[in-house]
């Protein structure tokens, strides 16, 4: 090969140019974790709330498909209470002040779902 050194060198450009987030984003270490407004109360959520920080949105989504796809509308949680699959009269009955709870951790991580293109937007409490 007659340009290797400069294919080398392009490489290893590219390489660096395309990995530059990823090692500013590690190297900032700026990320903080948002400060939640929880639900006031004894309220028990659906499953513990690791599982929810972690896999609420997967949740969401076999619910979605549960209900819609396969008429189930009930959800059993694993310590073994039922639910019923509903966005809006089970996790927003707790969870409605979508701006002190769901957006504060959404608009930190850059995420936005597509709930409300179904669903009522909930307003907060009156």
């Amino acid at each position: 090969m007659y340009n290797a050194k400069y294919v080398i060198a392009g490489i290893i450009v590219f390489v660096a140019l395309f990995s530059t987030p990823f090692w500013a984003g590690m190297l900032s270490g700026s990320y903080q974790r948002p400060e939640l407004v929880l639900p006031q109360g004894e309220k028990e959520c659906i499953e513990p709330a690791a599982f929810m920080r972690a896999e609420h949105m997967q949740l969401l989504n076999e619910w979605r498909d549960q209900a819609l796809r396969n008429e189930n509308r009930t959800y059993v949680a694993s310590n073994g209470k039922k639910w019923e699959i509903s966005l809006q009269n089970t996790c927003l009955k707790c969870h409605n002040q979508p701006a002190e709870f769901c957006d504060k951790c959404h608009i930190t991580n850059s995420v936005y779902p597509y709930c409300w293109t179904c669903h009522i937007e909930p307003k907060g409490k009156k």
